[in-house]
């Protein structure tokens, strides 16, 4: 299977801080087929309403099924890296 664009929402303290690169990691439940290499379009919520704001981010590294460092099972810590909206989108 190719590289995937995986949409989700994110509220909008996180995405502040993803906007400005401070924040470079998204803790997800492991429900998707995440991959290094994948795409996530993080778009902006202020509670359940979205604000017109997204991101589109790369999947660097994935840190997964560690419980012995408290890490629950079933949840993983996406490395993200921000890149070009408009050059994602073209080839998806």
């Amino acid at each position: 299977m190719g590289i995937k664009l995986h949409e989700l929402k994110v509220q909008s303290r996180y995405f502040r801080d993803i906007k400005s690169g401070l924040k470079t990691f998204e803790l997800r439940k492991m429900d998707r087929d995440y991959k290094v290499g994948d795409f996530l379009e993080l778009y902006e919520f202020e509670g359940n309403q979205f604000i017109g704001c997204l991101l589109v981010v790369r999947i660097t590294y994935i840190l997964s099924n560690v419980p012995e460092y408290g890490l629950e099972d079933g949840y993983g810590i996406l490395g993200i890296a921000l890149c070009d909206y408009g050059k994602v989108k073209k080839n998806f």
